[in-house]
């Protein structure tokens, strides 16, 4: 094993790597401890767009994670077939890759990204929920660098003296989707990052081979199979709920409102092209000459029969298959691990424009979102003022050792790992019980 190889594997905590009678490599250590976390447990009671529980045809953020390993591992795969030096070159495995795709959205608080975006407003100025200006963590909230603080904080496997789940320093690595700490002076730096000042250590640790800002290979691609997951499986539930509006897409006439607002969106990245308006309009192309072949899709009401589900499935087949061969990897270290083709990344960004604007902007979906901020708030609250004051009577005792654990780290920042441990079923009942709107049962702790 090289040097470099041993560094990859080695663990934050533990020297020791396994007992004589693990059979399993380092890296399908992890990827099992991450599948078999209580964290993982909670996103099959997590909003992936619309509310866990709903209706069951949509994808919960567990069920979306799934899909986004097996992409991850089939991106993998094909890489490992089609470029084996330059995988031997940028040390790809591709169990790293599904570790990674299994653990990237651990963070997402219940109630998804409403959520995340008042839990960043509030543990930046927990004043409004009756905390004082000394609570308050200034990097406020993120899924991302929540997610990096569960595995290597907040996971429980080991004792106080290991936390988190001691994952590989490669698996860490991938799970940096953002690698950087918030800086609100660096405009991409200050809406989306990837861990937080208390976690810059490991984040430090994890990150000590990589060069310059650029994401490893591995965290590449488990970025690239969200994207692919989010873009194909969130439109095959919203075409069965007839939300995608099919006509006003393969219209001949005017598609320009669609073209406009994509761009538009785009212009959020700071690396936004000169040429965006012309690249959305051939993605708009390309997307329709590959679903007119599926005619049900397009001019039927989606009841799931036989023939629609067919068509449906082979639309997304068609989109996975041309998005995982559009990857390939750097055959060098001077730029980007992961080179994506622009006509599929394009499309992609196109798709995922779909969610946004036909599904996200439901007036509906707003006024849900609204209440379950004011719910995330009023939790946030209470476990803010109980666990100041080092409160066991109101704090459920799955939630205690964050802070005994934990001294000394910002109170704002404990009340918000505490919201974000719950999943949406918690958090609705135990908003009940706290606030009185529905007691319950007394035999029952509704968090466990």
């Amino acid at each position: 094993m090289s040097a470099l190889d041993a560094d990859r594997t080695a663990r934050c905590h533990s020297t020791d790597d396994a007992s004589p009678t693990d059979q399993r490599r380092s890296f399908e250590r992890d990827r099992d401890r991450v599948l078999y976390s209580s964290a993982f447990h909670r996103l099959a009671g997590v909003t992936q767009i619309v509310r866990a529980g709903e209706l069951d045809i949509f994808h919960t953020r567990q069920q979306h994670t799934y899909k986004v390993a097996q992409i991850g591992r089939r991106l993998a795969e094909n890489l490992l077939r089609k470029q084996e030096a330059a995988a031997r070159l940028h040390g790809l495995d591709p169990e790293v890759v599904e570790a990674a795709c299994l653990a990237h959205d651990l963070g997402h608080p219940p109630f998804g990204h409403a959520a995340e975006s008042e839990l960043d407003k509030i543990v930046t100025d927990p004043t409004c929920c009756g905390g004082v200006k000394e609570d308050a963590a200034p990097d406020g909230y993120e899924g991302n660098a929540q997610t990096f603080r569960i595995l290597t904080k907040l996971s429980v496997r080991y004792g106080r003296e290991s936390p988190g789940l001691d994952l590989t320093r490669a698996t860490l690595a991938a799970t940096l989707k953002y690698p950087w700490l918030r800086d609100r002076n660096v405009e991409k730096k200050a809406g989306k990052w990837s861990a937080y000042e208390t976690e810059r250590r490991e984040f430090e640790w994890a990150r000590q081979h990589c060069r310059g800002e650029f994401k490893t290979a591995e965290a590449e691609l488990m970025d690239w199979a969200d994207d692919i997951s989010y873009s194909v499986h969130d439109l095959e539930d919203f075409h069965r709920v007839g939300i995608i509006p099919w006509s006003e897409i393969l219209s001949e006439t005017d598609t320009s409102g669609l073209i406009t607002g994509a761009v538009k969106s785009w212009t959020k990245d700071p690396s936004m092209p000169a040429d965006a308006n012309a690249r959305m309009k051939s993605a708009l192309e390309r997307i329709k000459r590959k679903i007119v072949i599926f005619p049900s899709m397009t001019h039927e009401v989606y009841d799931g029969s036989r023939e629609q589900r067919r068509q449906l499935r082979n639309f997304g087949s068609i989109l996975i298959g041309t998005y995982v061969r559009a990857a390939s990897l750097a055959n060098g270290h001077d730029g980007p691990a992961v080179v994506i083709e622009q006509t599929a990344e394009d499309e992609v960004r196109l798709l995922k424009y779909f969610a946004r604007k036909y599904v996200i902007g439901l007036p509906a979906l707003h006024a849900q979102q609204y209440g379950q901020k004011r719910i995330v708030r009023d939790l946030f609250s209470i476990f803010l003022a109980e666990g100041k004051v080092g409160g066991s009577k109101l704090l459920p005792a799955r939630m205690r050792y964050i802070w005994e654990d934990n001294s000394g780290v910002a109170p704002a920042r404990l009340a918000a790992d505490c919201v974000a441990s719950l999943s949406e079923n918690e958090a609705y009942q135990l908003h009940h019980r706290l606030t009185g709107s529905n007691s319950g049962l007394i035999l029952d702790p509704i968090v466990r």
